[in-house]
């Protein structure tokens, strides 16, 4: 039984309670694998932690309803209040779910939490980018030093296994080059712009549709794809890139005159992220593309993100799929879950 403390309790927190609570009979029976939230704690939310186990089916209705966990009924064992630091060590989980709201700039603060994880001998598993982009050797040597495991499936396309299906079934290839969509708000801005849209209609619907942050700069900018880019090269391509090595360019100065050039020459705009090895010199950069439309990283269209892999020996192979959603991100944690209990993370 692995004993779960989730840190952040807003979308991806819910989303993986979700997921538990459907899924449990099923993912008991098909992987043996059973999972018990003993903990919760949530800045806005407030803090809950049960020994014996928390009642998620109750938890998950009284925060809909109420916003908070307040209204969580008393039980001989029920402690409240808890910090975050507090929860990953003074609670008997074993593993750590880090969804807290952390600032991407400094990885804060996921990186604290990883590192005070990781001395208590707790594994983790997160979806938060910063830590990963910023902090994977010293995480990574830290995690090992401890004997703990470190999940981070969803920081780069949900739960779409951008890292898992490289490390695993592409094992023994030499990747020289990863490219990909990896932000869906703007590959569904170019198409809009595509089919006729000037750049702020299609940032207003993209905003509207839930797609765009009211502050959109780190999409549009390519700021999100950077650090997703720096993920795909340390971890797959076992490369020591950092956020500032690579070169960024957004999607703002796309012009309709470029949209119809390109469309005229049977090509279309893609915001690429891009990372090559080549005799020891990394390269990396985010930038938009013309691209043919019979390229596949081309013909992906909306929100739908996708990655391709130059390999040695199995050729270029390219996955596609959603790189967001309440649901999707909280199934890469289960991912990173399974794979803890599979000991092959």
């Amino acid at each position: 039984m692995q004993k779960l403390a989730l840190l952040g309790f807003g979308t991806v927190g819910q989303g993986l309670a979700e997921i538990l609570l459907q899924k449990k009979d099923a993912l008991k029976a098909e992987t043996g694998w059973e999972g018990k939230v003993v903990a919760i704690s949530d800045m806005i939310k407030g803090s809950i932690y049960d020994p014996e186990g928390i009642d998620i089916e109750k938890a998950l209705a009284i925060v809909k309803k109420t916003g908070t966990l307040d209204d969580y009924p008393e039980s001989e064992g029920l402690i409240r209040d808890l910090d975050s630091f507090e929860t990953i060590e003074q609670t008997n989980a074993d593993t750590i779910v880090e969804v807290t709201f952390t600032d991407v700039k400094t990885g804060q603060p996921a990186i604290d939490h990883c590192k005070t994880a990781f001395a208590a001998g707790k594994h983790v598993v997160m979806s938060n980018k910063g830590p990963v982009a910023l902090a994977y050797k010293e995480l990574s040597q830290l995690a090992n030093q401890h004997g703990v495991r470190w999940g981070f499936e969803g920081t780069v396309m949900s739960g779409t296994p951008a890292l898992r299906m490289p490390l695993t079934a592409l094992a023994g290839n030499d990747i020289n080059e990863i490219s990909g969509i990896l932000n869906g708000t703007t590959n569904y801005m170019l198409l809009r712009m595509e089919e006729g849209l000037s750049y702020e209609e299609a940032l207003t619907e993209a905003q509207n549709k839930g797609f765009a942050e009211a502050d959109p700069t780190s999409d549009v900018e390519g700021y999100d794809a950077r650090y997703k880019i720096v993920i795909l090269a340390n971890t797959v391509m076992n490369t020591t890139l950092k956020v500032d090595d690579v070169a960024c360019d957004g999607i703002t100065q796309l012009t309709p005159y470029d949209i119809k050039k390109a469309k005229a020459q049977g090509k279309r705009w893609k915001l690429i992220a891009r990372v090559r090895k080549e005799h020891g010199v990394v390269k990396a950069s985010v930038q938009p593309e013309m691209m043919d439309e019979t390229h596949p990283l081309a013909q992906v269209q909306g929100v739908i993100n996708a990655v391709s892999f130059e390999c040695d020996l199995a050729g270029t192979i390219t996955l596609s799929g959603p790189g967001a959603g309440r649901t999707e991100t909280g199934y890469s944690l289960l991912i990173d879950l399974l794979n803890i209990y599979r000991n092959h993370l």
